[in-house]
């Protein structure tokens, strides 16, 4: 699918100032409750699992608490896996994904891995159905220090004393038809540039490191999510949204270099899911289980 669209905020070839952000602010709506669909459900977890506090995110009257989920028998020496949903707001089934694996199987890997689970990175963003937080920027560009998001840079902190004792990391994603219609001429419009369009991938696909190419890893995940829902095919130019497809269902990008949120524990395996909500060929159903089949495939790879 390609969009031709003008956005409706700034003057094309002139980066936002404060204003512009702050119309781009006055258009965003709360259309869903965090306590509600996720705190709840951390709560619930509560007696089988550690629930651990890792910061706050605060934008004007605005705080939303930001937890983690740890497996209670961490031990020393086993493989520890990273889990991180909702770094992008309105990726919903990254979140219940997250949220539905800790539930029905992180239990099961007692004494065979270790478990972090961050299910809700955004929570502003998450309420908004918003890809960027309040200030406008996208956390998955920011996991840099300093960073300029205030989640990125929570969930920086609470990773740090774990860094390179991760074997995995799964970070838990979607794109979607307003990627196209909204996201990116959004971006263009906030940084001064002119919108270049690309086609949205009709399925499930992953991103692997550039600098750390881990095709086995890739290749279990695919192959455990191509059981619940369809992988995206190669386009026209033989990629997927701009970049060369370097598998079945597999593309690269430079993690670390683009400050994304699969960079940031210093695993040996490491991706990033990218489920399509939008398809008619998956419900939302789907989408979270194939999430939740991609954290299955990647916690029995190294456990």
């Amino acid at each position: 699918m390609r969009h031709s669209h003008f956005y409706p905020i700034g003057t094309p070839g002139q980066a936002w100032g404060a204003a512009e952000r702050d119309q781009w602010r006055a258009r965003q709506v709360r259309q869903r409750s965090y306590a509600e669909d996720v705190l709840s459900a951390i709560d619930r977890l509560r007696a089988r699992f550690d629930v651990v506090p890792y910061g706050e995110a605060a934008y004007a009257d605005e705080r939303f608490p930001l937890f983690a989920i740890r497996g209670r028998d961490w031990q020393p020496g086993l493989p520890s896996v990273l889990v991180t949903g909702g770094v992008h707001g309105y990726e919903t089934s990254g979140v219940l994904g997250a949220l539905r694996f800790v539930d029905a199987h992180a239990e099961s890997y007692a004494g065979r891995v270790n478990l972090l689970v961050v299910p809700c990175v955004s929570p502003w963003a998450y309420e908004r159905i918003q890809r960027w937080n309040f200030d406008a920027i996208d956390p998955n560009r920011s996991f840099r220090d300093p960073s300029p998001s205030q989640e990125s840079a929570a969930l920086i902190r609470l990773v740090a004393p774990l860094r390179g004792k991760f074997a995995a990391h799964i970070d838990l994603h979607e794109t979607t038809d307003t990627d196209g219609s909204e996201y990116l001429p959004a971006v263009a419009a906030r940084d001064g540039q002119p919108f270049e369009p690309h086609g949205i991938p009709d399925g499930f696909y992953l991103v692997d490191d550039t600098a750390n190419p881990q095709p086995a890893f890739q290749q279990a995940i695919i192959e455990a999510v191509e059981r619940v829902t369809h992988i995206a095919p190669a386009d026209a130019q033989g990629g997927i949204i701009g970049s060369p497809l370097v598998a079945h269902g597999v593309i690269h990008y430079a993690m670390e270099a683009l400050g994304l949120c699969a960079s940031i524990s210093g695993a040996r395996y490491t991706t990033t899911t990218e489920v399509y909500p939008d398809s008619p060929r998956a419900t939302p159903e789907q989408c979270i289980a194939a999430q939740v089949a991609a954290v299955c495939a990647a916690v029995e790879f190294v456990g």
